[in-house]
């Protein structure tokens, strides 16, 4: 998954989380580097990243350190270690294998003498059944917007993330969603984009993935500090993620499906 990393420390912002009713309070403001870990396990049988950085100042240029050297290993639900290998600087990975679904996956990193746990339990998978462009407005100012359709299943508790990209690039808003008020029923969800305006014959892909409880509060936290006018980006404050000790990131056992349409 290609994404724009750009990261900070950050302070003093509330953020009501809809599906857990409670409220995530996120500290702004410059603060000292941090490692910033960010990890991915889908249930497509391709290679598994997982990238380490550093964090830097809020008003800093826009560079981001990679971190080489680290010890990184992924241990599944049987208890099979695999040892990613660094590829490049700070990009760690392992080729060729898939997750599983309904079952937990660890992920330890070890910097410097210091280890670093987050662990995943990948959902089961939610199929993406279609994509459509809805257009709204009056003639001469048309907005058209992509939809996307898929059946939730009922009585489990489903988070879903979905990416989307333009013509090869991926969009800055971050969409989430949950099953709060869908639990069970054929869903249609409009990916509404507000710095990016879709023309005839633009090529868009949507990606769905079904995420873990843990995982949709970090992204739609960082949605919701976007909706306040910060920029896309994995790791642009320190929201609540699933690691064992403080550092940035997350670390996401999930499924992926993509579907493309061509905007008519």
């Amino acid at each position: 998954m290609k994404i724009s990393y750009k990261l900070a420390a950050i302070l003093l912002i509330c953020v009501s989380i809809i599906s857990c009713k409670k409220v995530i309070e996120l500290n702004l403001g410059n603060t000292p580097p941090q490692l910033v870990i960010e990890g991915n396990i889908t249930d497509v049988r391709a290679a598994q990243t997982v990238t380490i950085s550093q964090s830097v100042a809020f008003d800093n240029k826009n560079t981001f350190p990679p971190v080489s050297g680290a010890i990184v290993k992924v241990i599944d639900y049987k208890g099979t270690t695999r040892t990613f290998t660094e590829i490049s600087a700070g990009v760690y990975m392992f080729s060729s294998f898939s997750g599983a679904y309904e079952k937990n996956y660890t992920l330890q990193v070890q910097v410097d003498g210091q280890t670093y746990t987050a662990v995943s339990t990948m959902p089961d998978r939610v199929n993406l059944d279609s994509l459509t462009v809805i257009a709204q407005g009056i003639p001469g100012n048309i907005t058209k917007t992509i939809a996307v359709y898929y059946q939730d299943p009922p009585n489990i508790n489903n988070q879903y993330r979905f990416i989307m990209y333009v013509n090869g690039v991926q969009v800055n808003k971050i969409f989430t969603r949950n099953d709060q008020f869908s639990d069970g029923r054929s869903v249609q969800a409009l990916l509404y984009e507000d710095n990016i305006t879709l023309k005839t014959g633009d090529k868009v892909v949507v990606e769905m993935q079904c995420i873990d409880p843990a995982i949709y509060t970090y992204w739609y936290t960082l949605s919701r500090q976007q909706d306040n006018g910060f920029n896309n980006s994995a790791t642009p404050s320190n929201p609540p993620n699933n690691f064992n000790t403080n550092v940035l990131g997350y670390f996401s056992a999930h499924t992926s499906q993509s579907r493309p349409i061509t905007v008519p």
